[in-house]
């Protein structure tokens, strides 16, 4: 159902939407267009290769290492689809964004607004429930367990929820977004310091890529994975970071990775999460 790496470092990356696993069983309850699974945040894992290699990095280490080495996070990554059940909304189903087109729990529409699945197979309360503790729980177990290790191992813990979108969705928002959209729940999931410094990191990739444009709290400002978990009143910080797929692959079918643009845009996520990393440790005063 997940993947999980365990790392050294005081860093959690979540990657609650890369699953393109449909069950056999479900199949053929969805159209056949949702198989092949469009709305996926496609190759997260080769973009964020470097954050996890088995590498013996301690902090100090991390954030001394320059663009071309590795850092040793933990990272969790689910092989189920969100078409299944989605993994950053809440156990209820309350809407993320009241007012605005949300997804559900167990979603029934692709971002386009289109149904999703063949009439009358669309989940009802038991089969929510039955893929809620199916395949929700376990993740949720495993992301508050890994971040309980970090807080006791290191004294704080940082959760970096990582994500990537179409640039524009027109059923979910209008006009095409900014490329590197930063979220941390209006300030209530991270210190500011932490925030500030991954902005600032950000705003610097601007001057250097001018394909990066970036945005603090803007249309997305973080799911139920950073609402839920990030509490930095018990040292614990987390932050959304949703990135255009312009900026690193093919954006319709077949989803290609693009190299090249990816190869630009790895550094400046290394750069986010150093500086993240590097906020953290001054604000704690260097514990580990």
């Amino acid at each position: 159902m997940f993947k999980f790496i365990q790392g050294n470092l005081p860093l959690l990356i979540s990657m609650p939407h890369i699953g393109t696993e449909i069950p056999e069983d479900l199949k053929g309850h969805f159209c056949e267009r949702a198989l092949a699974v469009e709305d996926t945040d496609w190759h997260l894992q080769a973009l964020y290769d470097f954050a996890g290699r088995d590498v013996d990095n301690d902090l100090n280490s991390a954030l001394n290492s320059g663009l071309n080495n590795s850092l040793n996070a933990s990272i969790l990554m689910p092989t189920i689809s969100r078409y299944v059940i989605d993994l950053n909304r809440p156990p209820n189903d309350e809407p993320m964004y009241p007012g605005a087109s949300n997804t559900e729990l167990c979603p029934t529409r692709f971002f386009t607004g289109d149904l999703l699945y063949r009439d009358g197979c669309e989940p009802n309360s038991t089969e929510r429930v039955r893929r809620r503790q199916l395949y929700w729980q376990p993740y949720h177990d495993q992301l508050r367990s890994e971040l309980t290790r970090l807080q006791n191992k290191h004294g704080y813990a940082l959760l970096w929820d990582a994500h990537s979108i179409r640039s524009e969705i027109p059923w979910l928002f209008e006009g095409k977004l900014p490329d590197l959209n930063i979220g941390t729940a209006n300030g209530a999931s991270a210190h500011e310091s932490i925030t500030q410094a991954v902005s600032a990191s950000a705003k610097d990739s601007e001057a250097l890529n001018p394909f990066a444009s970036s945005i603090v709290n803007g249309r997305f400002k973080g799911g139920y994975i950073t609402r839920q978990y990030g509490d930095p009143k018990q040292n614990i910080h987390a932050i959304q970071l949703e990135k255009c797929q312009s900026l690193y692959m093919q954006e319709i079918a077949p989803f290609s990775y693009d190299k090249a643009k990816a190869n630009l845009l790895k550094p400046v996520l290394l750069k986010m999460l150093s500086s993240a990393l590097a906020a953290s440790q001054a604000l704690y005063g260097g514990v580990q």
